[in-house]
């Protein structure tokens, strides 16, 4: 019988059996199999009277996968569980093994960094076990997650017009509407600064006497610029040579970062065509994948990609190019799992994989390619001038910057933002004396921190320690569905209900939903997976803190009342108002449940066009009770004229029927042109 393989994803069993040969068969979970039930107490799938005992369930949809991986275990000799290598594709490894009931003795865990033949082969040939210790630490952030998203969740939509509220998200929310609330407290403060225009440069006044300078208002400025001609002494000139380093491989939270300010992708999408980009590409002659795991805290990168970039630069830029492996801080919140992002093989150019990539394929390919290529190439060398320029007891101050090698950005110089500002050579001045061509005062006003982006979001999320490599897009993703917060120039600011929600958890919930508690509970999911704190513990420690706070918040939260329509009730002569139900929003009078009137929504339904078989009702869009789109006289039933494309409103002057648009073209389905 052959050896089993199962991985997560459909595409990349492809890949991965190609690899391997005859000898193993490759199937996919797609993804989770199982997840808690929404029984017991509250909903919550977990038994919080026997320690957090957890009810799992197959995810609706997912038993026919699940009957075919334990058919397929059946027939095989030896398993080996290949989900993703963190901590959530160890859990879904978990749930196959327990749900399947593979035995011990017939399974092995193995991890794929990347997906690329000698990766995989080895890994086949080096397997371990499960680790139930990341294994603990999945589950108790699952639980976590379920208890505080559903008893929250429930709160808010039972007292606010909010949707839902969860562990991390609701303290990036309030990121959010704290940074919105200073900026509407900022109180701009006005100042001036004194610009020297020269004919090849410009000078800022800085200091008075050796003393830094402040100008609070015209006046002062206009007094200073009394005092000053438009001859300047060249007091000082000074040249210094400075490395300008090269940036570390991508992680998630900087591919992410990048990705949207030079690319303009959301981290969600910039994730989907990552994780396509690592489960494998068909590239003609082979299928590879073409970056190794995009879910990464780390910067690390391996021997023999370093090797292999070293003979790259060396062969293709020489050796004054080739440079060293950065070093970069690591912080207490790094788990350091994995490699950093960066391309499989050094070889495979973005350009001679390019006719294989859609266009935002290519682009996310390539920003990962150039990063990792100029991290391994020597520090680019700047000559950083200063001038320092005297007039009447007043200093003012030149500064320059002129890249002497290029180093790392003869490849990445498109993604830095920083330009040569070239000072004239003032080794060639005969006199010490230099005449501005005009003195200029410049009115300024103080500005409140900028409002998030979601490059500076998810930046903000990794220093402060909250949320994880694997959930800063879903985090993001889920505000802005939720209509917490709306993007405004490519800003977050909250909306009101994300702002009523924030306030409402902050009432009752501040000891929970804020940056510290959220990144020490981060702190202690690490350390349950490294065996050092006891998960059941944590559990109870949290749970015996948090449920009473969401008693008393359902008996004490004050609740919004609904928003009237400014329409009467025709039944009770009541306030119609807008209330909330499975469905979304309806009308209904206030008097409930005395009066049960429900306003029937009336649907703008939009004519296009006189129908050709009756030639009395109108063609409208209509939906078939799937939900399908179809076009239809609403002279129906006595007339069951119907199409499924769009007609123009042209009648084809062959045979008199519809022209409609299909597929963008302009045809008639009648006489087929």
């Amino acid at each position: 019988m052959k050896n089993l393989v199962i991985v997560e994803s459909p595409a990349k069993s492809k890949t991965i059996e190609k690899y391997l040969g005859g000898d193993y068969k490759v199937i996919s979970s797609k993804g989770h199999i199982r997840d808690l039930a929404t029984t017991g107490k509250f909903g919550l799938g977990v038994d919080v009277n026997d320690d957090f005992k957890p009810n799992y369930v197959i995810i609706k949809g997912k038993t026919k996968d699940v009957n075919n991986i334990k058919k397929e275990v059946n027939n095989a000799d030896m398993v080996y569980l290949a989900t993703d290598p963190d901590r959530e594709g160890e859990t879904i490894s978990w749930h196959i093994y327990d749900e399947v009931k593979i035995p011990d003795d017939k399974y092995k865990r193995v991890v794929f960094h990347e997906i690329t033949k000698d990766v995989v082969i080895d890994a086949i040939n080096n397997p371990g076990k499960i680790d139930m210790n990341l294994v603990k630490s999945g589950e108790t952030r699952r639980i976590l997650d379920r208890i505080i998203g559903f008893r929250l969740s429930k709160l808010m939509q039972s007292k606010t017009g909010g949707k839902s509220a969860g562990r991390v998200q609701s303290v990036a929310l309030k990121l959010i509407v704290d940074r919105e609330r200073e900026i509407r407290a900022f109180v701009p403060k006005e100042y001036w600064t004194i610009e020297a225009d020269f004919s090849s440069f410009k000078a800022i006044l800085e200091k008075y006497h050796g003393k830094e300078i402040e100008i609070p208002n015209e006046e002062t400025a206009d007094e200073i610029l009394n005092n000053l001609s438009k001859s300047f002494k060249i007091e000082s000139v000074t040249e210094k040579e400075k490395n300008k380093a090269a940036r570390e491989v991508f992680k998630t939270s900087t591919l992410q970062q990048l990705a949207s300010t030079k690319l303009g992708f959301a981290p969600a999408k910039t994730m989907k065509i990552a994780q396509k980009l690592y489960e494998g590409v068909d590239l003609g002659s082979e299928t590879v994948g073409l970056i190794t795991y995009m879910r990464t805290d780390s910067v690390r990168i391996s021997d023999t990609f370093i090797a292999e970039t070293y003979g790259y630069i060396k062969k293709n830029y020489g050796d004054d190019y080739v440079g060293y492996v950065k070093k970069g801080k690591k912080s207490e919140n790094v788990q350091d799992a994995h490699e950093g992002i960066r391309p499989t093989s050094i070889n495979r150019t973005p350009e001679s994989v390019k006719v294989y990539l859609s266009s935002d394929e290519y682009k996310l390919y390539r920003l990962i390619y150039i990063r990792a290529l100029a991290s391994l190439m020597k520090d680019a060398k700047t000559l950083a001038t200063t001038v320092i320029l005297e007039n009447n007891g007043y200093t003012f101050k030149a500064t320059g910057s002129v890249l002497v090698f290029d180093g790392y950005l003869k490849v990445y110089r498109e993604y830095e933002d920083s330009e040569d500002v070239i000072l004239p050579d003032f080794k060639n001045y005969k006199s010490d004396v230099i005449v501005a061509d005009k003195i200029d005062k410049f009115q300024h006003f103080t500005k409140p921190a900028p409002r998030y982006t979601e490059s500076s979001l998810i930046k903000e999320m990794e220093s402060l320690g909250i949320g994880r490599p694997s959930t800063y897009a879903t985090i993001v993703a889920t505000i802005k569905d939720r209509g917490y917060v709306i993007l405004k120039d490519k800003k977050f600011e909250p909306t009101e209900i994300g702002e009523e929600t924030t306030d409402k958890l902050q009432e009752f919930f501040s000891d929970i939903v804020n940056v510290k508690y959220t990144a020490a509970m981060e702190h202690d999911l690490d350390e349950i997976a490294e065996a050092k704190m006891d998960n059941i513990k944590l559990l109870h420690e949290f749970y015996d803190k948090f449920e009473p706070l969401v008693e008393k918040a359902f008996k004490e939260m004050e609740k919004k009342a609904p928003e009237q329509t400014g329409e009467i009730c025709p039944e009770c002569g009541g306030n119609l108002v807008i209330r909330k139900g499975k469905y979304g929003e309806f009308v209904a009078c206030s008097n409930y449940p005395t009066c049960k009137y429900i306003k029937k929504e009336q649907k703008e339904v939009k004519e296009i066009c006189k129908c050709p078989k009756c030639d009395k009702g109108m063609i409208v869009e209509r939906k078939t009770k799937k939900g399908k789109i179809f076009y239809g006289c609403n002279n129906y039933p006595k007339c069951n004229y119907a199409l499924w494309y769009k007609p123009t409103g042209d009648i084809c002057p062959k045979c008199g029927e519809l022209i409609v648009d299909k597929n963008r073209n302009k045809i008639c389905l009648n006489c087929d042109e």
